[in-house]
């Protein structure tokens, strides 16, 4: 049988579009892509990329500060949203240009237009054309799910915070994930009063226990007013704002809120059960090892298969997909020691176990420190940092790293190499400390906390 397209994909997020484009490029195949939206997906247009320039735009209030401690005679007006928009407005359309032009350079036909499954080889497009394809790649990416409470229509998502036509003065979050505190700092620092609720008991759920519960002090130290153990149960839009009744008791009124309550993939109406692919309880597609859904033709990558949702994991899976399919190399992505940067304020860098994860599998010798970093402690702020490691009593082995502290994304980028290649304590001793930097900590730990 002829195929119009040796590949088709579905999605124009960093999964897909790399896909894409690797297979048209360097195994000459003939591919195609078709995207509802803009081109980038969640992380480039929705998601990591604006808000990481947002929570760079919300540290210049404590910078500015910090400034004026440190000798400066500091001039500067309050925060200009629209100026800001414009501009992040104007990177995401650039960004979103490149991802255009890498497709088309790649020789990878374009369709802007949705597109849904007839079968194991055909999809159709709202255009009403239908195309076949010998393979097809599943990359469509995921959306933000509200709570399903009385009043939920008047709440936003991550989605469209990014697109407020000016800052409120006061703002709920509901939720207590890592995009639930990344936006509490986010908006606390360009100065929105910014409250947040949570069902559970610790925010970050899953992650270090030590390390979540420092990075929950800092933010209300920051001046984000957290409540733990707390739920919406409904709301109402008024002529005051969006009047909201907690379980806690409380009744307020907020000019927006927002909810961060959990992701969904975006599998709806794509006609794959109809198909025979298989979706599990959230809707995510089930895949095997390579990628592969249970109609052979069919793959999937990204967080539509709700396996690890990040950016570069969705890259590598696409990598690992055409190295199987078209390089006739079978290629199983690897979700192992995954290093990991939350950008909440202070920021939280993690890899490996948690002390708890680490402590039901054996043995184990904690090394933590705590202290105030050297910048902010001169300028009289009160913030906190920690390092630690989990370290596995009988091998050595470093089984966890976690930082909390300014940059900890950046540090545990350079920390997961050396975790990954199955560093020892020992590893670090040796590693001579660069001082006077934050990140010596790691190496200078030299007595266990506390062993378990």
């Amino acid at each position: 049988m002829a195929f119009d397209y040796d590949l088709f994909v579905i999605g124009g997020g960093s999964g897909g579009v790399r896909a894409a484009r690797v297979a048209a490029s360097e195994t000459g195949a003939k591919v195609a892509l078709a995207e509802e939206d803009r081109y980038g997906g969640t992380c480039v247009i929705r998601g990591c990329v604006p808000k990481k320039l947002m929570v760079f735009a919300s540290g210049y209030s404590a910078a500015i500060e910090d400034a004026a401690a440190y000798g400066w005679t500091v001039h500067a007006g309050g925060f200009d949203w629209m100026k800001f928009h414009g501009q992040l407005e104007a990177e995401l359309d650039r960004l979103e240009g490149i991802y255009r032009n890498l497709l088309a350079g790649a020789g990878v036909e374009t369709f802007d237009a949705r597109a849904r499954l007839v079968d194991a080889h055909t999809v159709e497009l709202s255009t009403g054309e239908r195309k076949s394809a010998k393979h097809i790649l599943l990359a469509m990416g995921g959306r933000p799910v509200k709570a399903g409470i009385p009043g939920d229509e008047h709440a936003i998502t991550s989605n469209e915070i990014f697109h407020l036509p000016e800052l409120p003065k006061s703002l709920l979050i509901v939720g207590g994930g890592y995009i639930a505190c990344e936006f509490a700092g986010v908006m606390n620092g360009l100065g929105v009063k910014t409250t947040q609720y949570y069902r559970g008991a610790q925010i970050l759920r899953g992650f270090d226990e030590e390390a979540r519960g420092l990075v929950s002090e800092e933010m209300i130290q920051n001046g984000i007013e957290l409540h733990l153990g707390t739920d919406v149960i409904e709301m109402e839009k008024t002529a005051n704002g969006i009047h909201v009744k907690a379980t806690n008791g409380d009744k307020r009124d907020f000019d927006v809120v927002m909810f961060a309550t959990g992701r969904a993939p975006n599998t709806a109406d794509m006609g794959l059960e109809e198909i025979g692919v298989e979706l599990g309880r959230k809707g995510e597609v089930i895949v095997d090892d390579y990628g592969q859904t249970s109609v052979p033709s069919v793959y999937a990558v990204g967080d539509v298969t709700d396996r690890v949702n990040l950016t570069p994991v969705a890259i590598r899976e696409g990598m690992a997909f055409v190295e199987t399919v078209f390089k006739g190399n079978p290629t199983k992505p690897d979700h192992d020691l995954i290093p990991t940067a939350i950008f909440t304020q202070p920021e939280f860098g993690t890899i490996g176990m948690s002390e708890e994860e680490a402590r039901d599998k054996g043995p184990v010798e904690i090394y933590c420190t705590s202290f105030r970093p050297m910048q902010t402690l001169f300028a009289g702020r009160e913030a906190r940092g920690m390092m630690k490691l989990v370290v596995c009593a009988e091998t050595r082995r470093i089984l966890g790293c976690h930082i909390v502290a300014p940059g900890a994304g950046e540090m545990i980028q350079l920390a997961g190499i050396a975790v990954k290649m199955g560093a020892t304590k020992e590893d670090f001793d040796r590693t001579m400390a660069v001082h006077p930097t934050m990140s010596e900590e790691i190496v200078t730990m030299r007595s266990p906390t506390r062993a378990a």
